[in-house]
């Protein structure tokens, strides 16, 4: 196995505790990948609001810059020096990195990961005995045909919920196993779709899995983009970026197993709701006066802070040398006026 197959197979068997929490809660796979979205999402939505807030430092900080270029246009050295300054006195332009796009990517693998291989990240089986199964079960007749190389600990899943399927697993697990397997294969029957299935398997309601997770991914970016003002913004390969995401978010769930898909489509509906808490407690336009109002405050307590320091004698000496410069100068004048009339 790859580095990043081990990687996400920890995250898969860490993300499987969860999945069993709930499933043993509901008997239900389909409200167990629902409950985990919702869970998920409430975990990170402290990172969203530093992103929020990471964007609205990063507007309030492009307008300042636009107005230095604007206001030095014609001298590059005092532009970047005084950009530098404005760096220097606000903090820089912070930013989440790649952060934003990662978490939920990593979130989306480790999910896969428990769904593709239930039996030792969801159950938490011995992976040995569960390869030894494998093993055996892909070169007996009458059900070796079904198995495939990367969801083969989902065709025994299938297997269990055959009427005789207990019987080809119980040369490999033990009863408690076996029961358990039989047990976990029921839940993934949810609303009449199997979450076991994948959509390209052939035409089946399944298909309906990549249909909403294309229409929900599209809804959810036009919607967002209208509420923030930046739909009249995305023309030419913006735009084709913006139909992108959605096409390749139906393509992954046409080729995974349903329940990966219907938690991508969970996680759109769920990201979609959190975008409009932010819009209305935390949009871009509040977040930057907020800031603004927060840094004059504190230039302010800088300035009462400052402790200012008054010599009189120091003013007095300075004052007098200012005089004698001044007769100086006046009798200099003098006698050059002097001089001319002579």
């Amino acid at each position: 196995m790859d580095f990043f197959g081990i990687i996400f197979g920890v995250i898969g068997s860490l993300f499987g505790y969860v999945l069993w929490f709930f499933y043993s809660i509901f008997k239900s796979y389909g409200i167990a990948i629902i409950l985990f979205t919702i869970v998920v999402k409430i975990v990170l939505f402290p990172l969203s609001i530093r992103q929020q807030k990471s964007m609205a430092k990063s507007a309030r900080l492009s307008k300042k810059q636009q107005e230095l270029r604007q206001k030095y246009a014609n001298d590059t050295k005092k532009m970047n020096e005084e950009i530098q300054k404005l760096y220097d006195k606000e903090g820089g332009m912070q930013s989440m990195g790649c952060s934003s796009m990662f978490v939920p990517l990593l979130i989306l693998m480790g999910v896969y990961y428990a769904v593709a291989s239930p039996l030792t990240n969801t159950l938490h089986m011995s992976k040995d005995i569960v390869t030894n199964a494998l093993n055996n079960l892909t070169v007996m007749p009458g059900i070796g045909n079904q198995f495939t190389t990367i969801y083969g600990q989902l065709e025994i899943v299938s297997i269990a919920r055959m009427t005789d399927g207990g019987i080809f697993l119980n040369d490999f697990f033990s009863p408690d196993d076996v029961t358990n397997i039989v047990n976990y294969a029921k839940s993934f029957n949810f609303l009449g779709l199997d979450l076991l299935g994948k959509p390209s398997d052939g035409f089946s309601a399944l298909w309906l899995i990549p249909f909403l997770c294309l229409v929900t991914s599209l809804a959810a970016q036009l919607v967002t983009m209208k509420i923030q003002g930046t739909l009249k913004q995305q023309q030419g390969c913006m735009m084709g970026m913006l139909l992108f995401t959605p096409l390749f978010s139906a393509y992954i769930a046409f080729s995974v197993p349903a329940a990966v898909g219907m938690y991508w489509i969970m996680s759109t509906l769920t990201s979609f709701i959190q975008t409009l808490i932010l819009q209305n407690f935390y949009s871009l336009n509040h977040m930057i006066a907020k800031q603004e109002a927060q840094r004059i405050e504190l230039l302010r307590i800088q300035e009462k802070n400052v402790t200012y320091s008054y010599n009189p004698k120091k003013r007095n000496i300075t004052e007098t040398n200012n005089n004698n410069v001044s007769s100086s100068g006046k009798s200099e004048n003098k006698k050059n006026k002097n001089k001319k009339k002579k």
